[in-house]
């Protein structure tokens, strides 16, 4: 199984798909990287990068202090592993802050950045709220209750909704918990200036608390385009997966 090994002994479990122009997309925590097996058409036309952060999924862990910081940290040991540069960023809700962290730390490495629901900061009452539930889900009702929750809220069969349930609890609750709690602290608005890729931000039509969101990333970053995709909340790349790959093939044909 393909592992790369970080320098603490943490390993990241991934997997590449197709080639061509790289895109790497990061989950939010605790689904791993079966968040985008709806993305997986893609390699027809680019090469894929998913992997499972650290204490998710197949990855291992050290019960540490981290940061997302350390979580874009991360990513630059693996992409430098399996020699990739110039690569665009895909992050997916709280995955976003990964990806945003990364671009404004490993400039270099980075041709456009694209946040699925993406928030530079959490700072309105009910993003706020539903970290907190998280956070009190997992230390209360254990990992399980979550599982449960997030795939019936992604999934659109039976057997993805098993499959996913089943990959979530793969994950380690303790980290879970922890990157419920780093997502909810992160701020990088008064950063957002140091993003010099092009940036696209994609938002479900009916996932009106994140809107606002936009707000800011436009504010700050020089090249942003806002899409919305119809018909859906927060949950794009699974309930919406053809529109999205459309979309970011669309984006990243444009900015390579």
């Amino acid at each position: 199984m393909p592992f790369v090994t970080l320098p603490n002994n943490i390993k990241l479990y991934y997997e590449l798909y197709g080639s061509g122009t790289p895109i790497v997309f990061i989950h939010p925590t605790s689904m791993g990287l079966l968040t985008f097996k709806y993305q997986k058409p893609l390699s027809k036309h680019f090469k894929l990068l998913m992997y499972d952060l650290r204490g998710n999924g197949q990855s291992t862990h050290h019960h540490e202090y981290m940061s997302i910081s350390t979580l874009s940290d991360d990513l630059y040991f693996l992409l430098k592993e399996l020699k990739l540069k110039e690569v665009f960023i895909c992050g997916y809700s709280n995955g976003g802050c990964i990806a945003q962290e990364f671009a404004i730390k490993y400039p270099d490495y980075v041709k456009g950045v694209i946040l699925i629901g993406g928030f530079s900061e959490v700072n309105t009452f009910l993003l706020r709220t539903e970290f907190l539930l998280g956070i009190l889900t997992i230390r209360f009702g254990g990992l399980p209750l979550v599982a449960k929750a997030i795939s019936r809220a992604h999934a659109k069969s039976k057997a993805f909704y098993q499959e996913l349930e089943c990959y979530i609890n793969k994950s380690d609750k303790k980290m879970v918990s922890h990157m419920y709690q780093i997502g909810l602290d992160y701020v990088a608005t008064n950063r957002l200036q140091q993003i010099e890729a092009p940036l696209l931000l994609v938002y479900g039509q009916k996932d009106y608390y994140v809107h606002s969101y936009q707000y800011a990333f436009q504010k700050y970053v020089k090249n942003v385009e806002v899409v919305y995709v119809s018909n859906v909340k927060h949950q794009v790349p699974t309930l919406k997966g053809e529109e999205l790959n459309a979309i970011i093939h669309q984006f990243v044909d444009k900015n390579k």
